[in-house]
């Protein structure tokens, strides 16, 4: 398998707390994130969403899809959102929220390789379109959530 890792940063303009929850809610990204085609929720998790599970459809600027299910694993509002996701990519994903300078700072580590079988196949000589292709869908979002939050980024 081929193995990614990625940490997009985002600055905001915008209260810890609406950023926080608008990132939370996952299933309103399709409404917001392009490249987000579905979430499906397979799980609610306790009242804090430890536990939920999601299942997420992409699709970024290459001409494929990517689906997978998310297990959320923890929680710490207003900081921390980890998930463990499993399907055709499998690893671990880490949102985390911080003040800095007056602007809101949000961290994504995302560690996966994939699962599908021509793109481990193609990984050697496809990885910077995979890369640049997360990278486009990681600038979709920051752009939308832009705009969901009403607020310029910082």
């Amino acid at each position: 398998m081929a193995e990614y890792r990625f940490c997009t940063q985002w600055r905001f303009d915008a209260p810890l707390e609406e950023v926080w929850r608008v990132i939370y809610d996952v299933r309103s990204w399709p409404q917001w994130w392009q490249g987000v085609e579905e979430v499906l929720e397979l799980a609610p998790g306790d009242a804090a969403g430890v536990g939920a599970r999601q299942r997420y459809v992409w699709k970024g600027a290459l001409p494929y899809r990517l689906s997978f299910d998310v297990h959320i694993t923890a929680v710490q509002p207003l900081a921390l959102l980890v998930g463990r996701a499993s399907g055709e990519v499998e690893g671990v994903g880490c949102w985390q929220f911080s003040r800095e300078q007056g602007a809101t700072v949000v961290r994504y580590l995302w560690q996966v390789r994939t699962t599908r079988r021509w793109m481990n196949w193609l990984a050697p000589l496809a990885r910077p379109l995979f890369e640049w292709n997360h990278d486009y869908l990681m600038e979709a979002g920051r752009r939308g959530l832009c705009r969901q939050l009403a607020r310029p980024a910082a």
